[in-house]
């Protein structure tokens, strides 16, 4: 099944269980109609990935395109909550945050996804090198998540490694001339 339905809103994922195998873990949080998950998931069939979504729709047609790929789920779930609740500590490689919905106006920004509690939970989520990567067309919300992780002493910014497939709203951005702004913060791990 692609498609996964947790047993409990409260219970951490048991990832070999969901994937049927022990592979590095890359989540797409936010992850629209899958187009980026699944272009990701082919380039690299020995990695696991997993798309959450808040939208029905959207899961929907994730599922459809992931059900040609072994190495893909897809969670209907709001991230934010997915991350703090499901997904098991140190478990995650990689996290793809990529174009999320800036709420530009000021009354809805506390409605923004990135915030100092949700880096707290993207850095408990990643494994001991893990990074998060990050996209926005929004000049503004990219200022804001560039001051918010400067606050964090648990990541610091890395060059973007790799090349990714674009996003659907990546795609629709390039067509139209509007710039891209790009962050990769990698979780820095606690000297002992």
């Amino acid at each position: 099944m692609i498609e996964l339905v947790s047993k409990s809103y409260i219970a951490r994922f048991d990832l070999t269980t969901i994937f049927e195998r022990i592979a590095p873990l890359h989540v797409d949080l936010g992850c629209g109609e899958g187009s980026f998950l699944c272009e990701l998931a082919e380039r690299h069939p020995e990695k696991n990935f997993l798309g959450i979504e808040r939208f029905a729709s959207r899961v929907a047609k994730t599922s459809r395109k992931a059900a040609r790929t072994d190495n893909v789920r897809v969670l209907h779930a709001e991230a934010s909550y997915a991350l703090r609740y499901l997904l098991p500590e140190r478990s995650v490689e990689t996290f793809y945050l990529l174009f999320p919905d800036p709420w530009p106006k000021r009354r809805h920004h506390r409605r923004r996804i990135f915030t100092p509690e949700f880096l707290s939970s993207v850095h408990a989520a990643l494994d001991d090198s893990g990074a998060i990567q990050i996209a926005t067309d929004h000049g503004d919300y990219f200022a804001y998540i560039q001051r918010v992780a400067e606050q964090s002493t648990d990541f610091a910014t890395t060059e973007m490694n790799g090349q990714f497939p674009a996003s659907t709203f990546e795609k629709r951005f390039q067509r139209r001339g509007v710039p891209i702004y790009r962050l990769t913060l990698r979780k820095v791990s606690p000297v002992t």
